[in-house]
């Protein structure tokens, strides 16, 4: 693990039992009240992902915004959000898909463009798997995907027969 990851890693709070007995929440807030652990998201996301090739950045709500909104600042890009069912007016395409505590549906507005799609936590990859397939739908060109942090033990998740783009790994 570089440097950098290893002092975000240390800013992550681990809450045990939450949201349910037996999961091990990942509690990004302590890193999110730090300038420099913010810029270190950016300087490394930006060492990660070809972002000549991006127009737009994609934010999974509700972690994947703070996430997608300080990327797309950051690097003069725009911004999607990919929202809870029932947020965003239409016209709207949506994905339903099953997750680790029930299901969920997940809604964005059409448009296009060449996409990042950022999470927080990439668990057992059904969110981030609705992500890509809602974007596609709604008319995106999905180039690249990538989180914050991987629980790789729970997944074997790849985008093109590539790793998932990851910043922290838990493995």
């Amino acid at each position: 693990m570089v440097q950098g990851a290893r002092i975000l890693k240390q800013l992550i709070k681990e809450v045990p039992d939450f949201p349910k007995p037996g999961v091990s929440f990942k509690d990004i807030s302590p890193l999110l009240r730090s300038p420099s652990a913010l810029r270190e998201i950016c300087d490394t996301f930006e060492k990660k992902v070809n972002l000549s090739e991006i127009e737009l950045i994609a934010g999974i709500e509700s972690r994947g915004f703070i996430l997608g909104m300080l990327l797309a600042t950051h690097f003069g890009k725009g911004f999607i959000p990919l929202r809870k069912a029932g947020k965003l007016p239409p016209p709207v395409c949506q994905k339903s898909y099953s997750l680790e505590y029930g299901a969920a549906t997940l809604e964005c507005q059409p448009g296009q463009g060449k996409i990042l799609i950022i999470d927080d936590v990439l668990a057992t990859g059904g969110t981030l798997q609705a992500a890509i397939a809602l974007a596609q739908q709604a008319g995106y060109e999905v180039v690249d995907v990538a989180v914050l942090i991987n629980l790789k033990f729970l997944n074997k998740m790849k985008f093109s027969d590539r790793e998932i783009i990851s910043l922290i790994e838990y493995t």
